[in-house]
C-alpha cells in the first residue's frame, strides 16, 4: 500500500463506499448502515494531559498526539499541569516549541490561571492570551473567592474562557474514590459529591457578577448537572464536559486496581443516569476524555496509593458508540456533536472539515488491550472490554495523522 501523506481532502474519499456524517456539503443520510465506512469531522478533546514538558516518562506530545489521531481526534487542548507550568509567555514557549516540532495533530494549550497553579497569584494571563485556547489550573480548584473574581475579570477583559477544575479542598478529607457504597463496603476513604458541586455553585455566582465565559471540567455528580441546568436556564455563560467513564461505569463496577482511580471519581449509578440525561437534554455540552497517562509503576499501587488519572483517547468513540449509540440512548449525530461540533464552537477551534476528518468502520469489533495503545499510558477502566467502531484513518490539515494497516484508499 502506498498513500500520499498530504493534500488529502474529502474529495479523496467521495467515490469510495463511505457515508459522510455531519458534513455540510453532503448532508446526513439515515441509511448509514448500508456503508462499510463512515466519515466524521475530526473529533476535538478539550481536556487532555500530554505531560510534556516535565513528565515525558508518562507521555510525550509526539506519543499523545499520535494516540489522539488513532482515536479520530484532529484537535486536543492540553492542560497546564506541567514543569515548568505555563504561567508566563517564557514558560509557555517551551511547550509551544515542542508542539511545533512533534505534534501529529493540532494542539491548543491552556495557560495556567495562577502562578505554579498554586491559587495565590495570577499568572501572566494578558501575555499568554494570544497563544492559548483558555485558562485553567486543572487538577486544582481555585479556593479563594476573591482570587477567582479577579481571575474572571482579567479573562473577561480579553474575551477568554476559564476551564475550571471544581473541587473544594476542605471537603476532600483524604478521599480517593467516590464516597458511596463501594467505599463503605471495602473500607475506603471517599470523596464526597459536595466537593465538586459546591464549587460549581460558587463559581456560577461569580460568573453572574463578572460575565466571564466559564467551562466546567469533567462533571461527575447529579447535583452538578442540576446546578448547571438551572444556570443555563438563567442565561449564565456556562458550558461543561463529562468523560466516557462517568457515562458508562458506576462505583459498584470498580475493582481494587489503579486503573479505576481518577479525579473526580466514578460515582453512583444515580449520578451516571443523571449525566446521561444531561447529555440528552443539552445540559452537558461535550464529552472530553481527561486523558491522563501515568507510568505503570504509578498506577500499580491499588486504589489508595496509585496516581489519579486514566487514559482513554484511543478508545473514547468506540466505548461511547457501543454503550450509548448502539443501545439507542443517543443518536450517532448527537455523539458527533458532543465529540466534534460543540467543543469546536465553544472554544473557537478554527476548522476546515474538508481537510480534518476521520474514517471509522462501525462494524468492526475489537477487545480493548492496553498493550496495543500508542499512548505511553496503559491504565484504562475499559481493559478487556469488547467494543465496536475502529478508526481506520485520521486526516489533519490535509495530512494523514493515523492510518490503520488494513485500510487502503
Amino acid at each position: 500500500m502506498s498513500v500520499c501523506t498530504d493534500n488529502i481532502t474529502i474529495d479523496t474519499l467521495k467515490d469510495k463506499d463511505m457515508f459522510f456524517c455531519y458534513f455540510n456539503d453532503i448532508g446526513v443520510s439515515k441509511n448509514d448502515s448500508n456503508y462499510k465506512y463512515i466519515v466524521f469531522p475530526g473529533f476535538a478533546d478539550v481536556h487532555v494531559h500530554l505531560r510534556e514538558p516535565g513528565f515525558s516518562y508518562k507521555e510525550t506530545i509526539a506519543d499523545g498526539t499520535y494516540a489522539s489521531a488513532r482515536g479520530g481526534y484532529t484537535d486536543v487542548c492540553s492542560m497546564p499541569n506541567l514543569d515548568p507550568v505555563p504561567d508566563s509567555v517564557e514558560n509557555l514557549k517551551i511547550q509551544l516549541d515542542i508542539i511545533d516540532k512533534d505534534a501529529k495533530i493540532r494542539v491548543h494549550p491552556y495557560g495556567a490561571l495562577t502562578i505554579g497553579e498554586r491559587g495565590e497569584q495570577p499568572a501572566d494571563i494578558e501575555g499568554m492570551a494570544p497563544f492559548v485556547v483558555g485558562f485553567s489550573d486543572d487538577g486544582r480548584g481555585v479556593q479563594s473567592d476573591d482570587m477567582m473574581i479577579d481571575l474572571m475579570k482579567r479573562v473577561k477583559s480579553l474575551d477568554g474562557i476559564i476551564s475550571a477544575h471544581c473541587e473544594v479542598n476542605s471537603l476532600l478529607n483524604g478521599g480517593y474514590i467516590h464516597d458511596g457504597e463501594y467505599a463503605k463496603i471495602n473500607g475506603h476513604r471517599g470523596i464526597c459529591s459536595e466537593s465538586e458541586w459546591q464549587m460549581i455553585a460558587r463559581d456560577i455566582e461569580l460568573v453572574k457578577k463578572t460575565g466571564c465565559k466559564y467551562h466546567v471540567c469533567h462533571i461527575s455528580t447529579k447535583e452538578s448537572v442540576e446546578i448547571i441546568r438551572k444556570a443555563k436556564a438563567e442565561g449564565v455563560n456556562i458550558t461543561c464536559e463529562t468523560g466516557p467513564h462517568y457515562l458508562v461505569l458506576n462505583d459498584m463496577m470498580i475493582q481494587e486496581e489503579g486503573r479505576f482511580k481518577m479525579n473526580p471519581p466514578i460515582r453512583s449509578d444515580e449520578d451516571r443516569l443523571a449525566l446521561i440525561e444531561g447529555i440528552k437534554d443539552g445540559t452537558i455540552d461535550m464529552i472530553a476524555t481527561d486523558h491522563a497517562p501515568h507510568s505503570v509503576e504509578e498506577k500499580s499501587k491499588g486504589l489508595e496509593k496509585s496516581a489519579m488519572g486514566v487514559v482513554g483517547i484511543e478508545t473514547a468513540f468506540s466505548v461511547l458508540y457501543t454503550h450509548l449509540v448502539k443501545t439507542g440512548i443517543i443518536t450517532l449525530e448527537k455523539l458527533v456533536k458532543l465529540m466534534s461540533i460543540n467543543p469546536r464552537n465553544r472554544f473557537n477551534l478554527d476548522f476546515d472539515e474538508n481537510t480534518n476528518f476521520c474514517v471509522y468502520d462501525l462494524g468492526s469489533e475489537y477487545t480493548i488491550n492496553p498493550d496495543d495503545f500508542l499512548s505511553k499510558g496503559r491504565s484504562t477502566p475499559f481493559q478487556g472490554e469488547k467494543v465496536f467502531g475502529k478508526c481506520m484513518l485520521t486526516v489533519c490539515d490535509g495530512r494523514v495523522a493515523y492510518q490503520d494497516s488494513s485500510f487502503d484508499f
